[in-house]
C-alpha cells in the first residue's frame, strides 16, 4: 500500500488549490516544498472572476474578498499624455468581478484551508528523484535534516514552478524563449491622487519603440502598489537569457531601492509623486515556454512547471490554479478507483491548449497591449477574465453541437439568479447547487408531464456515476411540482431558461469544475449513462 494517494511538490497557490481539492474529496496527500518558509512577495497580484468563482466553490472565496482590493481598471500613458482609460466591466450576470491579492496572501487563505483537513505543508522538503511503474511512483525526499526518504505515492503533481524538477525528471520538452530586457519589482506606497483601483501603464516612446517603462497594480492599503519598471545598468546581471536554460521569475542579486524606483517614477510617473514605504524589491526575468505534455503516468505538472510566459493580464497564476482546479477531482477519482481508462489523459487535452493560448496571447499583448486586441472589448474583457475558457470537443465532453442559445457542451457553466425554493423566504443563485464535490444534473421542466420520467432518469445517471451525483430539478415558475421526490428549485426570474436557453424535458450535466459536461433534449437515462462512462469505470 502507498504510503500517501498523492505526493503534491510545491506550496505555491497551485499546489495548494491542488491538495485542497484533493482533501476536500479525502484522499491522502503530502504537500512538500524546499522552501522552508512561504516567500513574503507580492509576485502575483491579479485575481480574475474566474479564480473567485472557483473559490467561491472551494469555500474560500469570503476570505479572499474580504483581503483583496478592486481592480476597476487601467490608465494608459505614452510620453506624458493619457492614451486610454480601460474600464474592466463585465455582464452583470458574472458573480464576481476583478481584483488585487498579493501571492502571498492567495497562499496563506490556501493553507488555512488546508489545515481545517489536517494537511500540513512539509517545508525545507525538496524532491530530488522519482521513478514510477503502472502501480505507483517511488519518490526521494531530502528532508530538512538533510536525511533522505523514500516514499510510495499513487500519484505526484509537479506545481514547483519553472524550474520544476518533476518536469525535469519527467523528460518532457519545455521549448519557448526568453525575453532580453530584465524587470525590477517594488511594493511601495505613492502619494498621487490618481483614481484608485486602477492600474497604470505609463510608457516613454522614440523612434517608434518603447524605451522606458513603468507598470503600477494596486494592492490592498491606500495608494500602495506593486510596480514593474526596466532595470538600470547598476542592477543589471551579467547572465544572458539562452534557448536551453530558463530564466524566469525572482532572481538573487543586487534589489532595487527607493532611489531606483523614484528614478523611474520622476521620468514616467503621470503626477509627481513620491515614493515611500518599500516592503520588498527585486529583479526578474520573463520567459515564454510551454511544456509538451502534461503529464505521464501517474505524474503530472501544473502551473509554472507546465508554462511560463509575461504577466500580462495577470494569466498565470489563475492559469494554474485552473489546472489544478481540473486536475484534482480527476485524480481523486482515480485514487478510488473511480476513473474510466481516459479520464486522467483529459487533463492534457483540456488543458494543454488552453496553456499555448494564453503564453501566445500574452506574448503578442506583452508588445503591443491588451487594448490592442482586435476582438470586441467585451470578448476581450470576458477572456482576460478567463471566463471564456472551455474544453470543447473534449474527449470526456459531449458532443461538440452549439445550442441555439446558451452555453455548450464544454463550456463554463454560467451563474444566474432568482431560483426559489419552497423552504426560503430568499433566492438561490445557481452557484448555490453547484459547490458539491460531484457531478451535478439540474434537469429543467415546464410542463408536468416531463416530471413523470425524471426519477428513471436520475435512478440510471446515479448508476452511471458510481452515486457521485447531485441532482437538482429547475422548473418553470408557473409549474407545479407537489409530490416530487427530486429537490426542486423555481426559475423565479426566468433567469436559467434564458441563461442556457432551456428547452422543456432538457438536461445539462455539470461537472465538479464546473463546466458543462453535456447537454441532453429529451434527456435519457441511456444518454447520460453512456456519457458518464466517459468519466467513470464502468
Amino acid at each position: 500500500m502507498a504510503d500517501v494517494d498523492v505526493l503534491v511538490v510545491g506550496a505555491g497557490p497551485v499546489g495548494l488549490t491542488a491538495a485542497c481539492e484533493l482533501r476536500r474529496r479525502g484522499v491522502r496527500c503530502r504537500v512538500i516544498d524546499r522552501l522552508p518558509a512561504p516567500q513574503p512577495f507580492a509576485k502575483a497580484v491579479g485575481i480574475q472572476p474566474r479564480t473567485l468563482e472557483i473559490w467561491d466553490r472551494m469555500g474560500v472565496a469570503r476570505e479572499a474578498l474580504a483581503a483583496a482590493a478592486p481592480l476597476r481598471g487601467q490608465l494608459l500613458y505614452v510620453n506624458g499624455a493619457e492614451q486610454a482609460r480601460i474600464e474592466l466591466t463585465l455582464p452583470p450576470e458574472v458573480p464576481y468581478r476583478f481584483a488585487a491579492l498579493p501571492q502571498y496572501a492567495t497562499e496563506r487563505i490556501l493553507a488555512e484551508l488546508l489545515a481545517r483537513w489536517e494537511t500540513p505543508v512539509d517545508r525545507g522538503t525538496e524532491l530530488v528523484d522519482f521513478e514510477q511503474d503502472t502501480d505507483e511512483v517511488r519518490a526521494c525526499l531530502v528532508l530538512p535534516s538533510g536525511a533522505q526518504e523514500w516514499i510510495r505515492t499513487g500519484f505526484l503533481l509537479g506545481c514547483d514552478g519553472a524550474h520544476s524538477i518533476v518536469r525535469k525528471t519527467l523528460g518532457l520538452r519545455f521549448e519557448g524563449g526568453a525575453f532580453p530586457e530584465e524587470y525590477m519589482l517594488g511594493d511601495v506606497e505613492v502619494d498621487w491622487e490618481l483614481p484608485a483601483g486602477y492600474a497604470v501603464r505609463a510608457m516613454h516612446r522614440s523612434d517608434g519603440r518603447v524605451d522606458d517603462l513603468l507598470v503600477c497594480i494596486p494592492l490592498p492599503g491606500r495608494n500602495r502598489y506593486r510596480m514593474s519598471m526596466l532595470v538600470p545598468p547598476e542592477l543589471s546581471l551579467p547572465q544572458q537569457p539562452s534557448e536551453e536554460e530558463v530564466l524566469h521569475g525572482l532572481e538573487t542579486g543586487p534589489t532595487p531601492g527607493l532611489p531606483h524606483i523614484q528614478a523611474v517614477l520622476d521620468r514616467l510617473s503621470p503626477q509627481p509623486t513620491r515614493a515611500s514605504a518599500l516592503r520588498w524589491s527585486s529583479v526578474f526575468r520573463i520567459s515564454h515556454r510551454l511544456v509538451d505534455r502534461y503529464g505521464a503516468g501517474r505524474v503530472f505538472v501544473a502551473g509554472d512547471a507546465a508554462h511560463i510566459h509575461p504577466p500580462t493580464g495577470a494569466q498565470g497564476m489563475n492559469t494554474g490554479i485552473q489546472d489544478a482546479y481540473n486536475l484534482a477531482w480527476k485524480v481523486a477519482l482515480a485514487v478510488r478507483s473511480a476513473a474510466s481508462e481516459g479520464l486522467l489523459r483529459s487533463y492534457h487535452a483540456e488543458r494543454h491548449p488552453v496553456g499555448e493560448e494564453v503564453v501566445q496571447r500574452t506574448v503578442r499583448h506583452a508588445g503591443s497591449g491588451v487594448q490592442a486586441d482586435p476582438d470586441d472589448p467585451s470578448t476581450v474583457m470576458q477572456r482576460e477574465a478567463q471566463l471564456l475558457v472551455g474544453y470543447r470537443g473534449s474527449p470526456i465532453v459531449g458532443p461538440d453541437r452549439q445550442p441555439d442559445q446558451g452555453p455548450a457542451a464544454g463550456d463554463r457553466a454560467p451563474d444566474c439568479g432568482g431560483l426559489r425554493h419552497d423552504l426560503t423566504a430568499f433566492p438561490f443563485r445557481l452557484f448555490d447547487l453547484l459547490r458539491g464535490q460531484e457531478h451535478t444534473l439540474l434537469l429543467y421542466a415546464d410542463d408536468e408531464a416531463q416530471l413523470a420520467p425524471y426519477d428513471e432518469v436520475v435512478a440510471s445517471a446515479r448508476r452511471g456515476a458510481q452515486g457521485q451525483l447531485s441532482v437538482w430539478v429547475i422548473a418553470a415558475p408557473y409549474l407545479r411540482t407537489d409530490g416530487l421526490v427530486l429537490p426542486v428549485v423555481h426559475d423565479g426570474l426566468d433567469a436559467f431558461r434564458q441563461m442556457y436557453g432551456a428547452r422543456g424535458g432538457e438536461g445539462f450535466l455539470i461537472r465538479p469544475d464546473g463546466y458543462l459536461g453535456l447537454r441532453d433534449a429529451p434527456v435519457s437515462g441511456p444518454g447520460l449513462v453512456a456519457h458518464l462512462a466517459l468519466t467513470f469505470r464502468g
